[in-house]
């Protein structure tokens, strides 16, 4: 694999990431009144949604080859938005 795709690959997982917190935090303020039943369908059926679009748009850029560093940049990218989403939130409290 080039260096140029290693690198679409690295910055798309990452932003995938940030997107995925920001989804599922719409998503929990969405359901989170309802019963536990429909609350863990309706997450279980995001994450697969959200699972089967990262892979279509990796099978796109790279096809779809997997690197462990990928899910690093996901994870970091998932932190990085679940902290700013909390500041946010705080500073939007105030």
């Amino acid at each position: 694999m080039t260096l140029i795709i290693q690198i679409k690959s690295l910055i798309f997982s990452f932003i995938f990431g940030m997107l995925f917190a920001l989804f599922l935090n719409l998503n929990h303020k969405l359901v989170y009144d309802v019963k536990f039943v429909v609350r863990l369908i309706f997450t279980f059926l995001y994450v697969i949604c959200m699972s089967l679009l990262f892979f279509i748009i990796l099978k796109r850029i790279n096809n779809a080859i997997i690197h462990p560093y990928l899910f690093i940049a996901i994870i970091i990218g998932f932190i990085i938005a679940d902290v700013l989403y909390d500041n946010i939130v705080k500073l939007i409290k105030k």
